[in-house]
């Protein structure tokens, strides 16, 4: 098993205490748990992409350029890039500019996103969505893999003799496709022989377990060779204790409080918007959140292996409210404590 550290620069107020930091402290935190999670072994870093909501990560490539200059060898990733409302000509030169920055470790999640609202910002009809994201990536993969492009479609000018630069440090970056609730990802990644970048954040783990099904299932009848099926779990945060009461006790209000203030009720029944695991102790039974002692959270992440058959774990540490030095000590008994025993257990070789 592979460790990547995901931040979505969430922007709310603390939970709890409601104290709201600036952007620039916000920033600096992420930035510097992405040291902190170098330093401590992890293989990846990941900045998701939001245009709606409380979070600041509009500019995920602006902030990796930042963490590019500040460590050497951790994997640089999106999570997601938001392909279906950008352009993917501006995609395919902004990371090949940063893979160039970081000595070629990008690596890119598309997704259509998980906000309801970046569509009506970028003037676009949601219920074209998945259009959007199938034609703009194929375009992307052309960009990245060909010189002197000529392309023609439907949502954006078509292109003669294109070719954009820079070019990628050493080929195109891997692309993982990120697939939440709806088989269209897994299908998209299937067709091209993509890995398939799972959410694991809100849903009953039969839910990402159907997703994941149809990819490999698909994966094969396309005619790409099942071992390269490469599959990335996230999770819904994490949070250690020494013991299950010990990790109820210590984060029970906190974990509460924020589900009580993330929750939207103007989605509420659309899948995949508000987590049904509304109690602490039913997140550490059921839910896809990593909390508890490190042998339970051994056991949830080899337990998910057994269904999913992942190469990648995703972990956030500022999704509750942490402080930054909480964080830091979060990731360390990660590193030290959980992630040597699944790493044995549970080998990839994925990056290898």
């Amino acid at each position: 098993m592979k460790f990547s550290v995901l931040s979505l620069i969430g922007h709310a107020p603390h939970p709890l205490n409601h104290r709201l930091p600036s952007p620039a402290e916000r920033f600096e935190e992420v930035i510097g748990t992405g040291v902190v999670a170098e330093r401590l072994g992890f293989d990846a870093y990941a900045i998701g992409e939001r245009h709606a909501g409380p979070f600041l990560s509009s500019s995920p490539g602006v902030v990796l350029g930042a963490l590019a200059a500040r460590t050497s060898t951790i994997r640089l990733l999106t999570g997601v890039t938001v392909l279906a409302i950008l352009d993917p000509v501006r995609v395919a030169e902004e990371f090949a500019t940063l893979d160039q920055i970081s000595g070629g470790r990008v690596e890119l999640v598309v997704g259509k996103g998980a906000e309801a609202g970046h569509f009506d910002l970028f003037g676009l009809d949601e219920e074209r969505q998945w259009d959007l994201q199938r034609e703009k990536y194929e375009l992307l993969r052309r960009l990245w893999s060909e010189e002197d492009v000529d392309w023609a479609g439907e949502f954006r000018p078509a292109l003669k003799n294109t070719t954009t630069l820079p070019r990628p440090y050493a080929g195109p970056p891997r692309v993982w496709h990120g697939s939440a609730t709806s088989l269209e990802s897994p299908e998209l990644a299937a067709r091209h022989g993509d890995p398939l970048f799972t959410a694991n954040a809100i849903q009953p783990r039969a839910a990402y377990a159907r997703l994941i099904g149809h990819y490999r299932e698909r994966f094969e009848a396309y005619g790409h060779d099942p071992a390269r099926a490469h599959v990335a779990a996230g999770s819904g945060g994490l949070l250690i204790a020494d013991s299950s009461q010990q990790a109820v006790e210590r984060y029970k209000e906190l974990y509460e409080a924020k589900v009580a203030q993330s929750f939207r009720p103007h989605l509420e029944g659309k899948t995949g918007y508000n987590t049904p695991f509304r109690t602490i102790e039913e997140a550490v039974t059921d839910g896809p959140q990593l909390i508890g002692s490190p042998q339970q959270i051994i056991d949830k992440i080899l337990g998910w292996h057994k269904v999913y058959g992942h190469d990648l774990q995703s972990v956030t540490v500022d999704g509750f409210g942490l402080s930054a030095d909480e964080q830091t000590e979060t990731l360390q008994r990660f590193a030290e404590e959980i992630a040597p025993v699944v790493r044995r257990e549970a080998p990839s070789a994925l990056w290898d």
